[in-house]
């Protein structure tokens, strides 16, 4: 989807792109933090939007001519307060990590204690990885899941909390696919004199679409990406309380940011109006479906599913007693134009450049349309390849069967 000034101008960028153009349409896109916007998101962010500066906020900038994009800004905060019915939202962060970094930041100060999922558990880098900012600023105390259940242990969450007494504790993940009881998070905190933390990044569509548990009731500060299943551009969003509208939008800016990127946040609104929209609490509740369907084909073909199943948009497939790495199956599927990640899992033993396991989803497959038979050819096709992941000729086989699926599922009809 190159223009042709483009062409003219750049052929050898405008030349990638259409190669990355021809991936996403060809191809099986399972990684569950990614999806695909609509035409009007990809037409607002490359927008001559990008070209304004607007420090500040809406209609108190540093900056002149802001008289337009203060009213784009305007509709993408009312837009999030509707679709997940916070007080306020401040919808400036450039990603995940930013909206995150704001909420620490304004909430507390570098060398206190938080606490957040291990990474190896299905957390987040930010939620206290010790490669991370959050793990060099914070001291960190990282609860998980029990090795048993595969679910978070609320019990330790509890115990931990009592003995560490942590100044914020951050929920949410990255890789764990079992909707979060906020209610016993809430409670502990409470219990321990802590500001809870909701990072939605993953399930945010879903939460919106009343699909899962809803933290905004619980928690102080909710933050998000607006991709994943939100089908937004690349970004980041905070939701609060009232009583940290200024703190949180103090640190945005000029705390952690300069200019807002107004032509992504014109991409934001348009995408939190399309969620506003009956029609994407039906996406929601299809990928939820079709997550589960990808999960119970794999595990009829002998894969073992982490927690034994998904209530989300992922799923961990486990593959300790397979023989196989998940760099393996990464490697393999991708050859066969099936795209998905290596992934961490509980009690893992491999580092993760290797790891054991792999992380699919559907939120990018069924914004296609694609539905449950799609999905058991597709699981089909990914226990075929991971049985032999040495097999090219198969691997090539399902590669054009892929190819012929995708032509029946265009991304950009």
């Amino acid at each position: 989807m190159t223009s042709r000034d483009l062409h003219q101008q750049d052929p050898l960028v405008a030349g990638w792109i259409a190669k990355e153009m021809d991936r996403q349409e060809y191809g099986l896109e399972l990684i569950p933090s990614e999806n695909y916007v609509s035409r009007s998101v990809l037409e607002a962010a490359g927008s001559v939007l990008t070209n304004k500066y607007a420090e500040g906020l809406p209609h108190k900038r540093y900056y002149g001519g802001c008289e337009f994009v203060d009213e784009v800004e305007a509709i993408a905060i009312d837009r999030a307060k509707q679709l997940f019915g916070c007080f306020g939202a401040n919808v400036q962060p450039h990603s995940g990590s930013q909206a995150n970094t704001a909420a620490y930041l304004a909430l507390i100060n570098p060398g206190d204690t938080i606490m957040g999922m291990n990474l190896s558990h299905g957390g987040h880098l930010t939620h206290g990885s010790p490669v991370n900012f959050s793990g060099k600023f914070f001291k960190v105390v990282a609860y998980g899941v029990n090795p048993e259940t595969e679910l978070i242990d609320y019990n330790q969450v509890r115990d931990l909390a009592t003995q560490h007494r942590p100044k914020l504790i951050m929920v949410g993940y990255s890789a764990y696919s079992r909707d979060l009881d906020y209610t016993t998070f809430r409670a502990i905190a409470d219990e321990v004199g802590a500001y809870l933390v909701a990072d939605i990044a993953h399930p945010a569509g879903l939460i919106a679409a009343d699909l899962l548990n809803d933290p905004i009731p619980h928690c102080h500060v909710v933050t998000t990406t607006t991709h994943k299943t939100l089908r937004g551009p690349r970004a980041g969003l905070v939701m609060f309380r009232e009583e940290f509208e200024k703190p949180i939008n103090k640190i945005v800016f000029p705390g952690i940011q300069g200019g807002p990127l107004m032509h992504i946040i014109a991409a934001k609104a348009v995408a939190l109006g399309e969620a506003l929209q009956p029609s994407f609490k039906a996406y929601a509740r299809q990928v939820i479906t079709n997550t589960k369907a990808l999960a119970e084909g794999l595990t009829k073909r002998g894969y073992r599913i982490v927690s034994g199943g998904t209530d989300n948009h992922l799923c961990l497939v486990d593959f300790t007693d397979r023989g196989i790495s998940g760099k393996d199956a990464e490697e393999a599927l991708g050859k066969a134009a099936i795209t998905v990640n290596k992934n961490t899992i509980p009690r893992e033993t491999r580092s993760p450049f290797v790891t054991s396991g792999i992380r699919l989803g559907a939120p990018a497959i069924t914004t296609r349309g694609m539905k449950e038979p799609e999905m058991a050819t597709i699981a089909g096709w990914i226990a075929d390849v991971l049985d032999d992941v040495t097999n090219t000729k198969r691997q090539t086989e399902i590669r054009n069967e892929v190819h012929h699926l995708c032509e029946r599922f265009p991304i950009y009809r």
